[in-house]
């Protein structure tokens, strides 16, 4: 899911978007409350209408962003008191809170309220963490939503096994129409990661979707496919497209090196998208380093056009019962020759 944290994915329209694949996009609970504010977005028409998205969007609880962006906050049993990172005022979200803003908004996806711990952390807070968690769950899904939303509860533990399972046992008794798994990428390794994906997912029921938060990577995403995760979102095709950094089958391609200079070739060759379809990487090296707007445009088709791309790659590749395949392919391209 490509992420459009202010109601927009940072530099396309809706129809760029469209045309590069994209068929579900995040947006963000925290930033639309705290900006333009969800009554002003239901008072418009809701998420979609406002923005112009006639398709699915999924929206996080906020949870995450009281962690990471706010600086001080003080947490109960009630909910989280915090303090914008706008302009410093002080708000409040609890689990009701959360499920009433994403109602407002109208997304087809919410999320329930969940605490984020930090890492590394001790074990006896993440055990608090934990229950506490499990408890805002409950009352999230007491908590009267639009009829059309499906609710996921978010699977916390940090590090721990035994608290992973305690999380996700509490969360599947409840009966939720998904399962996110929250708490990662916050700092741990990858090799960490993957063991807390591995070990959580078996604690899921499999016939529900597994929501993989903040990942990444499209090395990332294909070994959490392969232990069982069905949906990602990150900031990474656009950030990176940004900065310069493009991807392709073959690994990054960063257009700001001077090799690119005079290159009349795409970014990739057999690309379909506009990006490749009609530009050279000398003209996208040129946009760049002049700082062109456009650079950021089209760095960000090519990009979110790689990703979806690779999505709809390894969603053939499971249905034709070839992942494995797909997988050796997938890094014997990246290994192989170095020059892009």
């Amino acid at each position: 899911m490509p992420v459009g944290t202010q109601a927009t994915v940072k530099a396309l329209s809706p129809e760029e978007l469209t045309d590069a694949g994209a068929k579900i996009i995040l947006a963000n609970t925290y930033h639309l409350y705290l900006r333009p504010g969800h009554g002003i977005v239901e008072k418009l028409g809701g998420l979609h209408r406002f923005m112009h998205w006639n398709m699915p969007i999924l929206t996080d609880s906020g949870g995450f962003q009281v962690y990471s962006l706010s600086k001080l906050r003080k947490i109960s049993e009630k909910g989280v008191t915090f303090q914008s990172h706008i302009d410093g005022s002080s708000h409040f979200i609890g689990p009701e809170e959360a499920i009433k803003i994403q109602k407002a908004l109208g997304s087809d996806i919410i999320m329930a309220f969940d605490e984020c711990v930090s890492y590394p952390a001790e074990y006896e807070y993440v055990l608090d963490s934990v229950k506490l968690t499990s408890l805002w769950a409950e009352r999230c899904l007491t908590e009267k939503r639009g009829d059309h939303q499906a609710l996921f509860g978010i699977v916390q533990g940090g590090m721990y096994t035994d608290l992973r399972e305690r999380s996700a046992g509490d969360l599947v008794r409840m009966g939720f129409d998904g399962y996110a798994l929250g708490g990662l990428s916050v700092g741990e390794d990858a090799g960490t990661r993957e063991r807390i994906i591995k070990e959580t997912v078996a604690f899921l029921p499999e016939d529900k979707p597994v929501y993989l938060m903040g990942v990444g990577r499209p090395e990332d995403i294909l070994e959490a496919v392969m232990l069982g995760v069905d949906m990602f979102d990150c900031v990474m095709p656009t950030r990176n497209a940004r900065n310069g950094t493009l991807f392709t089958s073959r690994g990054k391609l960063v257009i700001k090196n001077s090799q690119y200079v005079e290159d009349e070739r795409p970014i990739e060759e057999g690309c379909g998208c506009y990006t490749c379809t009609h530009y050279s990487r000398a003209y996208l090296r040129h946009l760049y380093m002049a700082n062109e707007l456009l650079a950021y445009r089209l760095n960000s088709i090519h990009n979110v056009h790689y990703y979806t791309s690779f999505m709809d790659d390894i969603r053939r590749a499971l249905r034709d019962d070839k992942l494995e395949e797909f997988r050796e392919e997938f890094y014997k391209k990246r290994n192989g020759d170095s020059t892009i």
